[in-house]
């Protein structure tokens, strides 16, 4: 029998140290991370024990009879050590399955951590899904994700716009000035998207301060202009852009073509497994943007889908 425990702040260490050292988990799932904007969410975090030991993790929050993955979240899902097999877990989300009846929630809407974030073999998850929830896909977007093991060539638009920057002098940076970046991303998603990043630039700041290694900005630079840049989330063994944006003069003059081609060399040389440029679907609907997913291909990215499951109690 599982002892299933809601997180509060006093497990915040214990917390931590799981995450740390899980075969699946990363930094997002550190508690100085998801609690940034815990204002927003009503955490219904839970931690599974097993013979006193802590065997599993569940960032959760709740939103009316609904348990969800995370909703601040890009992803989530169960957080597992190296000794979790299959039928443990079977068992845990049929006992999973009773807390939630039990503390009045209907429904479950679960993200699967995608495999290139895991450490090793992580889908015992994916598996009780289907055997235990009988779980259906609820929605899937596609991500775009270069496996450094087996590099493919940019696409020639590419390789013209590396050449491009290079004739227009321009140069890569690694840069802790994310005000200038900001007015960047924010004055390009305000004309294309009438949208707004969803950190703030506070926010932000505040996360690269509580995790420097992890949070990255790497800015293109014109002479003493900015014209575009990407701020990195790096993991054990694999880079995300979460935000990459570029000015009209950085568009003209390959401003981002250089730097993922600058980038793409740096993290390959330095080990890592995969580079996700994340994900190409409209979030009002869902749809594929084809535009953007077409400019991500083009560095060599391939996909990894993203899926959410739902199962009712």
């Amino acid at each position: 029998m599982f002892e299933i425990k809601r997180y509060c702040q006093e497990y915040a260490e214990e917390w931590n140290r799981f995450v740390a050292q899980s075969k699946n988990g990363t930094f997002l799932f550190d508690r100085q991370y998801m609690d940034y904007h815990a204002d927003r969410f009503e955490d219904y975090s839970l931690m599974f024990y097993l013979d006193n030991r802590l065997f599993a993790l569940l960032p959760a929050n709740r939103k009316n009879h609904i348990l969800y993955s995370h909703q601040g979240l890009t992803y989530g899902g169960l957080v597992m050590d190296e000794q979790c097999r299959t039928a443990h877990v079977c068992e845990l989300f049929k006992q999973l399955n009773e807390f939630l009846k039990n503390a009045g929630f209907q429904q479950v809407i679960y993200k699967h951590i995608p495999f290139v974030y895991t450490q090793i073999p992580s889908e015992e998850d994916l598996f009780a899904l289907t055997d235990v929830c009988h779980s259906i896909l609820f929605s899937r977007t596609v991500s775009s994700v270069v496996d450094f093991s087996h590099p493919l060539t940019f696409a020639e638009l590419r390789r013209r716009g590396v050449k491009k920057a290079i004739d227009n002098q321009l140069q890569v940076e690694e840069s802790t000035d994310y005000a200038v970046f900001w007015q960047v991303l924010t004055d390009n998603l305000q004309q294309k998207y009438h949208a707004h990043p969803v950190h703030t630039l506070a926010e932000m700041v505040m996360l690269h301060e509580r995790f420097p290694r992890h949070i990255r900005l790497f800015v293109v630079r014109k002479e003493n202009q900015v014209v575009g840049g990407t701020v990195l989330f790096v993991s054990r063994h694999i880079v995300k852009t979460q935000y990459i944006s570029a000015n009209e003069i950085g568009k003209k003059t390959g401003a981002l073509d250089l730097l993922f081609e600058t980038l793409l060399t740096k993290f390959a040389s330095e080990g890592m497994h995969y580079f996700d440029f994340g994900t190409s679907n409209i979030p009002e609907n869902n749809e594929l943007n084809e535009s953007l997913i077409h400019q991500k291909e083009g560095f060599g990215g391939r996909a990894v889908c993203y899926d959410t499951y739902s199962w009712t109690l």
